[in-house]
């Protein structure tokens, strides 16, 4: 690496297989209006004892968050996801409310108040009016590193991908009633904090904590925990952390990021390994490509800024190209075949924003995207149907394992992310 890149601190004795944690914000929803519901105090009280551990309170009354154990297998990550929603669905129910994953509220209502908690008050008393609504729910992943040195130097490459991965994820066109006309209006309400942002080129590890210590020194924030970079090293843990999307409908999707967001981290240890320098990007070309990212989803244009100098691609362009980037690593961690399922379902279903409007063109009311994105936060199928108004309600114990999809579009039948010939046309 040369001079104006990150110090050199070899990444050597990396782990032939990376370790993956999730975590997921969901939203509390009053079960007749689809209006945020200030309930987290009642629904943690139901929640099973055996999953309490993984199960805690977020930033507003409204907000419900679930955490993985770190893991090698993302089927094994799966089920623990799928039990997860399902027991805080299970006692959201009890508690009165609807447990729905969405990056904002798609109903307007009431805000709810902030959670009784004195980092949080302090929050309030420093930002004021930056509160995020009736709360704005994300989806990060925590993928292992050697050690924060090593972490640095991995952050460096993440930077021009992370856009088209804040498309995939894209779940929030609707909020207060309104279609936004963005795909994820969550990344727009969110930026309004001063420290979500790309994460700067970074040159060591110990400039990376020299600007931690300036931004707090400044007041921007008021500790590491509000360090909100698309990407970072977490505080606690020897991971690096993307922090870039909404939260997922369906645990497809979630499962999917995770897979090439570790693909991503390997290639990028594997880049540092080689003393190969990353990609420079222009931080304000950066900035603007996350907000063509926002609006369009992965059904529009996205900034393709893989080789410096920025190019309009479909947004489904470039996340093939993420994954043929990434190939090696997801053949090092088996996880080829699944990714390919997951992204040809992807492709034939579209985003959650993609989804979500079609359930509202098809009935012209938000209870009935509530009521979807309900069935879609506690499905346990591997690939739950595409979106119809009609979809039936979940069972009280939803079955395992994969179900048959109708037809979705012009695509009819399972699409492989291995079809070129109709990838082509995307």
């Amino acid at each position: 690496m040369t001079s104006s890149t990150v110090a050199a601190a070899p990444a050597r004795h990396r782990p032939d297989a990376l370790t993956v944690g999730v975590e997921e914000e969901f939203l509390l929803v009053d079960r007749r209006s689809g209006a945020a519901a200030p309930a987290v105090a009642a629904v943690l009280a139901e929640i099973p004892p055996e999953l309490r551990g993984q199960v805690q309170r977020e930033f507003q009354t409204s907000q419900i968050e679930i955490g993985s154990p770190p893991g090698l297998d993302l089927r094994a990550l799966r089920r623990t996801l799928g039990t997860l929603r399902a027991g805080v669905a299970d006692a959201a129910e009890r508690a009165g409310v609807r447990l729905i994953a969405v990056g904002t509220a798609p109903v307007a209502g009431p805000q709810p108040d902030v959670v009784d908690d004195p980092r949080f008050h302090r929050i309030v008393e420093r930002y004021g009016m930056l509160l995020p609504g009736p709360g704005t729910n994300g989806l990060h992943v925590h993928v292992a590193v050697p050690d924060q040195q090593v972490g640095v130097q991995v952050l460096n490459p993440l930077r021009p991908w992370l856009p088209v991965l804040q498309a995939a994820t894209a779940n929030s066109p609707f909020f207060h009633g309104v279609d936004t006309g963005y795909a994820s209006w969550r990344s727009v309400m969110w930026q309004r904090w001063p420290a979500v942002a790309p994460a700067p080129r970074l040159r060591s590890y110990e400039h990376y904590r020299s600007l931690v210590d300036d931004l707090t020194t400044a007041g921007l924030i008021l500790d590491e925990g509000m360090l909100h970079w698309y990407a970072r090293l977490s505080a606690h843990y020897p991971t690096v952390e993307v922090r870039i999307g909404d939260v997922c409908p369906s645990l497809d999707d979630t499962i999917l990021l995770a897979a090439l967001v570790r693909g991503l981290v390997g290639t990028a240890l594997t880049a540092v390994e080689q003393d190969r320098p990353p990609v420079d990007v222009e931080h304000h070309v950066l900035v603007a490509a996350h907000w063509r990212a926002a609006h369009d989803g992965l059904e529009g244009q996205a900034v393709d800024l893989t080789t410096g100098a920025p190019t309009l691609r479909p947004g489904w362009h470039l996340l093939r190209r993420l994954v043929d980037t990434v190939r090696p690593e997801l053949d090092r961690h088996g996880d080829v075949a699944l990714v390919n399922s997951l992204l040809g379902r992807l492709r034939a279903r579209g985003t959650g924003a993609a989804r979500q409007r079609a359930v509202h063109a098809g009935s012209g009311d938000l209870g009935a995207v509530v009521d979807y994105l309900a069935t879609q936060t506690r499905s346990r199928s591997i690939i739950p149907a595409p979106p119809h108004v009609t979809d039936p309600p979940p069972a009280a114990d939803p079955p395992a394992g994969p179900t048959a999809d109708p037809p979705a579009g012009p695509t009819a039948g399972p699409l492989t992310w291995s079809d070129r010939t109709r990838l082509e046309k995307m």
